[in-house]
Protein backbone atom coordinates (compact mmCIF):
# COMPACT_ATOMS: atom_id res chain seq x y z
CA UNK A 1 0.00 0.00 0.00
CA UNK A 2 1.30 3.39 -0.99
CA UNK A 3 0.89 6.88 0.44
CA UNK A 4 2.15 9.83 -1.56
CA UNK A 5 3.61 12.69 0.48
CA UNK A 6 3.76 16.11 -1.18
CA UNK A 7 5.26 19.41 -0.18
CA UNK A 8 2.83 22.32 -0.36
CA UNK A 9 4.56 25.63 -1.12
CA UNK A 10 6.29 25.71 -4.48
CA UNK A 11 4.56 22.46 -5.46
CA UNK A 12 0.83 23.12 -5.09
CA UNK A 13 0.62 26.78 -4.11
CA UNK A 14 2.96 29.76 -4.51
CA UNK A 15 5.43 30.47 -1.73
CA UNK A 16 3.52 32.32 0.98
CA UNK A 17 6.50 34.30 2.26
CA UNK A 18 7.44 35.43 -1.25
CA UNK A 19 3.87 36.62 -1.84
CA UNK A 20 3.97 38.46 1.47
CA UNK A 21 7.36 39.99 0.66
CA UNK A 22 5.99 41.30 -2.63
CA UNK A 23 2.80 42.62 -0.99
CA UNK A 24 4.72 44.46 1.73
CA UNK A 25 7.75 45.53 -0.31
CA UNK A 26 10.15 43.77 2.10
CA UNK A 27 12.56 41.81 -0.14
CA UNK A 28 14.31 40.15 2.84
CA UNK A 29 11.19 38.03 3.36
CA UNK A 30 11.67 36.35 -0.03
CA UNK A 31 14.20 33.99 1.56
CA UNK A 32 12.75 30.45 1.69
CA UNK A 33 13.79 26.87 2.39
CA UNK A 34 15.15 26.78 -1.16
CA UNK A 35 17.79 29.25 0.03
CA UNK A 36 18.24 28.34 3.71
CA UNK A 37 18.47 24.67 4.75
CA UNK A 38 18.25 25.53 8.50
CA UNK A 39 14.52 26.03 9.11
CA UNK A 40 14.93 27.29 12.68
CA UNK A 41 17.40 29.93 11.53
CA UNK A 42 15.05 30.94 8.69
CA UNK A 43 11.99 31.31 10.94
CA UNK A 44 13.84 33.36 13.57
CA UNK A 45 15.04 35.62 10.74
CA UNK A 46 11.47 36.04 9.48
CA UNK A 47 10.01 36.72 12.93
CA UNK A 48 12.67 39.38 13.59
CA UNK A 49 11.81 41.16 10.32
CA UNK A 50 8.07 41.05 11.10
CA UNK A 51 8.76 42.63 14.49
CA UNK A 52 10.91 45.38 12.96
CA UNK A 53 8.06 46.30 10.59
CA UNK A 54 5.26 45.84 13.16
CA UNK A 55 3.60 43.16 11.05
CA UNK A 56 1.64 40.24 12.49
CA UNK A 57 -0.57 37.30 11.68
CA UNK A 58 -3.49 39.34 10.35
CA UNK A 59 -1.37 41.03 7.69
CA UNK A 60 -0.03 37.67 6.49
CA UNK A 61 -3.50 36.09 6.48
CA UNK A 62 -4.82 39.01 4.42
CA UNK A 63 -2.23 38.20 1.73
CA UNK A 64 -2.90 34.45 1.93
CA UNK A 65 -6.62 35.06 1.31
CA UNK A 66 -5.67 36.35 -2.16
CA UNK A 67 -3.36 33.42 -3.04
CA UNK A 68 -4.72 30.74 -5.38
CA UNK A 69 -3.25 27.28 -6.00
CA UNK A 70 -0.90 27.01 -8.96
CA UNK A 71 -2.57 26.44 -12.30
CA UNK A 72 -3.45 22.76 -12.60
CA UNK A 73 -2.60 21.95 -8.96
CA UNK A 74 -6.11 21.04 -7.83
CA UNK A 75 -6.74 18.88 -10.88
CA UNK A 76 -3.40 17.12 -10.33
CA UNK A 77 -4.20 16.56 -6.67
CA UNK A 78 -7.71 15.30 -7.43
CA UNK A 79 -6.40 12.72 -9.89
CA UNK A 80 -3.58 11.69 -7.59
CA UNK A 81 -6.03 11.18 -4.71
CA UNK A 82 -8.15 9.00 -7.03
CA UNK A 83 -5.12 6.73 -7.43
CA UNK A 84 -3.66 6.61 -3.92
CA UNK A 85 -3.83 8.09 -0.45
CA UNK A 86 -2.10 11.47 -0.37
CA UNK A 87 -0.84 13.61 2.50
CA UNK A 88 0.61 17.10 2.25
CA UNK A 89 3.64 17.44 4.51
CA UNK A 90 4.52 21.08 4.99
CA UNK A 91 6.64 23.22 7.26
CA UNK A 92 3.99 25.93 7.02
CA UNK A 93 1.55 26.63 9.84
CA UNK A 94 -2.08 25.77 10.42
CA UNK A 95 -2.86 29.50 10.68
CA UNK A 96 -1.62 29.86 7.08
CA UNK A 97 -2.77 26.61 5.47
CA UNK A 98 -6.53 26.58 6.14
CA UNK A 99 -7.76 28.84 3.31
CA UNK A 100 -5.40 27.19 0.83
CA UNK A 101 -6.62 23.70 1.74
CA UNK A 102 -10.20 24.79 1.04
CA UNK A 103 -9.16 25.88 -2.44
CA UNK A 104 -7.47 22.50 -2.97
CA UNK A 105 -10.52 20.45 -1.91
CA UNK A 106 -9.49 19.87 1.74
CA UNK A 107 -6.68 17.32 1.35
CA UNK A 108 -5.03 16.04 4.52
CA UNK A 109 -2.16 18.26 5.66
CA UNK A 110 0.35 17.80 8.46
CA UNK A 111 2.00 21.10 9.38
CA UNK A 112 3.12 23.22 12.33
CA UNK A 113 1.69 25.92 14.61
CA UNK A 114 2.57 29.58 15.15
CA UNK A 115 2.77 31.10 18.61
CA UNK A 116 0.78 34.33 18.45
CA UNK A 117 0.38 37.03 21.09
CA UNK A 118 -3.09 38.48 21.85
CA UNK A 119 -2.22 41.54 19.73
CA UNK A 120 -1.50 39.33 16.70
CA UNK A 121 2.29 39.49 16.94
CA UNK A 122 3.99 36.26 15.89
CA UNK A 123 6.30 35.45 18.80
CA UNK A 124 7.48 31.99 17.84
CA UNK A 125 6.45 28.67 16.39
CA UNK A 126 6.05 25.06 17.41
CA UNK A 127 7.13 22.25 15.12
CA UNK A 128 4.82 19.23 15.08
CA UNK A 129 7.88 17.02 15.53
CA UNK A 130 11.60 17.19 14.80
CA UNK A 131 12.46 16.81 11.09
CA UNK A 132 8.72 16.62 10.55
CA UNK A 133 8.66 15.44 6.93
CA UNK A 134 11.25 12.70 7.37
CA UNK A 135 9.79 11.66 10.75
CA UNK A 136 6.30 11.39 9.26
CA UNK A 137 7.46 9.31 6.29
CA UNK A 138 9.29 6.93 8.63
CA UNK A 139 6.19 6.69 10.85
CA UNK A 140 4.02 5.80 7.83
CA UNK A 141 6.56 3.16 6.81
CA UNK A 142 6.52 1.72 10.34
CA UNK A 143 2.76 1.19 9.87
CA UNK A 144 3.31 -0.90 6.76
CA UNK A 145 3.01 1.76 4.03
CA UNK A 146 5.38 2.40 1.18
CA UNK A 147 5.87 6.11 0.54
CA UNK A 148 6.34 8.20 -2.57
CA UNK A 149 7.52 11.76 -1.95
CA UNK A 150 7.91 14.94 -3.96
CA UNK A 151 9.03 18.46 -3.14
CA UNK A 152 11.15 21.37 -4.27
CA UNK A 153 13.33 22.44 -1.34
CA UNK A 154 16.15 21.40 0.98
CA UNK A 155 13.65 20.46 3.69
CA UNK A 156 12.00 17.94 1.32
CA UNK A 157 15.16 15.94 0.66
CA UNK A 158 14.88 13.81 3.80
CA UNK A 159 11.44 12.45 2.90
CA UNK A 160 12.46 12.02 -0.75
CA UNK A 161 15.60 10.08 0.18
CA UNK A 162 13.73 7.87 2.68
CA UNK A 163 10.87 6.96 0.33
CA UNK A 164 10.46 4.04 -2.05
CA UNK A 165 10.39 6.64 -4.84
CA UNK A 166 11.14 10.34 -4.70
CA UNK A 167 10.86 13.14 -7.21
CA UNK A 168 11.88 16.78 -7.37
CA UNK A 169 9.29 19.23 -8.65
CA UNK A 170 9.98 22.77 -9.86
CA UNK A 171 13.15 22.85 -7.80
CA UNK A 172 16.30 24.96 -8.11
CA UNK A 173 19.16 24.26 -10.49
CA UNK A 174 21.45 23.82 -7.49
CA UNK A 175 19.30 21.12 -5.90
CA UNK A 176 18.97 19.35 -9.25
CA UNK A 177 22.75 19.47 -9.72
CA UNK A 178 23.48 18.30 -6.16
CA UNK A 179 20.94 15.44 -6.32
CA UNK A 180 21.02 14.14 -9.90
CA UNK A 181 19.78 10.71 -8.77
CA UNK A 182 16.24 12.10 -8.44
CA UNK A 183 14.12 12.81 -11.49
CA UNK A 184 13.11 16.46 -11.62
CA UNK A 185 9.84 17.55 -13.22
CA UNK A 186 8.24 20.89 -13.99
CA UNK A 187 4.80 19.74 -15.17
CA UNK A 188 2.06 18.09 -13.12
CA UNK A 189 1.39 15.61 -15.93
CA UNK A 190 5.01 14.40 -15.71
CA UNK A 191 4.91 14.02 -11.93
CA UNK A 192 1.56 12.25 -12.04
CA UNK A 193 2.81 9.82 -14.71
CA UNK A 194 5.94 9.05 -12.65
CA UNK A 195 3.90 8.39 -9.51
CA UNK A 196 1.47 6.18 -11.44
CA UNK A 197 4.41 4.19 -12.80
CA UNK A 198 5.51 3.46 -9.23
CA UNK A 199 1.98 2.54 -8.15
CA UNK A 200 1.63 0.14 -11.07
CA UNK A 201 5.09 -1.42 -10.86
Amino acid sequence: MYITCLDMEGVLVPEIWIAFAEATGIPELKRTTRDEPDYDKLMKYRIDILKQHNLGLKEIQDVISKIDPMEGAKEFLDELRDNCQTIILSDTFEQFAGPLMKKLGMPTIFCNTLEVAPNGEITGYKMRCEKSKLTTVKALQSMGYETIASGDSFNDLGMIQASKAGFLFRTTDKIKADFPQYKAFTEYSELLAAIKDVLNS
